[in-house]
């Protein structure tokens, strides 16, 4: 039995809400379970050094957690001067995820900086910053396609993921931290709303696994990113 109680292939309860901050371009404030990330999208007109002149715009990613985000306090990044490794991996999981379904041609000589802020940590921050930061992005390419600054469809499909892994012998879909602090694997899954994959991370963190719970857990996970990927187009809808 799963510490909450559900069934192997169950969500937590996950909700989208959108325009949460009255100044960003687009937002979105992503719930999954007791996980909750609030994510911002922001429109620049500049980009990298490296960039410059190319014809193409860049999307990228920053991430972070609140100090009371987790049970103990946890210092501000800032004020020990540089950041986690932890953290930079994160963020830079979430802007190749997002490049990935962008057509930075038909975005043109900009850059969209979306901030993922972990307001309440359960498991699971990076795959629902992920998951929110697409109905952030595309609620930001709306923003300009309202005022006529592209005409070609910039974002190509859906990115959304999720976690799984094996718990107590069980496959298991979404795990909070009570499941993922004892889970003999876990595993995150980053995908497109066709069902292709962006990213596999995964380790074995007691025994090692076999490729037939490899093929178990992503097998539950199309399941949960399709389902997530229904809500992300609710949401925007």
């Amino acid at each position: 039995m799963r510490p909450s109680r559900r069934a192997p292939d169950e969500l937590r309860p996950v909700t989208l809400e959108r325009g949460v901050v009255k100044y960003a371009e687009g937002s979105c404030l992503v719930k999954f379970g007791d996980t909750h990330v609030l994510v911002t999208a922001t429109l620049e007109d500049r980009l990298p050094p490296w960039l410059k002149g190319q014809g193409r715009g860049w999307v990228t990613a920053e991430y972070g957690m609140l100090p009371r985000a987790t049970s103990e306090r946890t210092r501000r990044e800032a004020s020990a001067g540089k950041q986690s490794g932890r953290t930079v991996e994160i963020q830079r999981l979430i802007g190749r995820s997002l490049r990935t379904i962008v057509d930075l041609e038909a975005l043109g000589e900009r850059q969209i900086t979306v901030d993922c802020d972990v307001l309440q940590a359960d498991g699971g921050t990076r795959t629902a910053s992920i998951t929110g930061a697409w109905v952030a992005l595309a609620d930001c390419i709306n923003w300009m396609k309202t005022r006529n600054m592209i005409k070609a469809n910039v974002m190509r499909d859906n990115v959304a993921a999720i976690s799984c892994g094996i718990y107590q012998g069980t496959p298991v879909l979404d795990l909070d931290y009570a499941e993922d602090s004892e889970a003999e694997t876990d595993a995150n899954f980053v995908m497109t709303g066709d069902g292709r994959i962006i990213e596999v991370q995964g380790t074995a963190e007691r025994e090692p696994f076999t490729q037939e719970e490899l093929l178990s857990l992503m097998a539950l996970a199309r399941k949960g990113v399709a389902r997530l990927v229904d809500l992300q187009k609710m949401a925007v809808a």
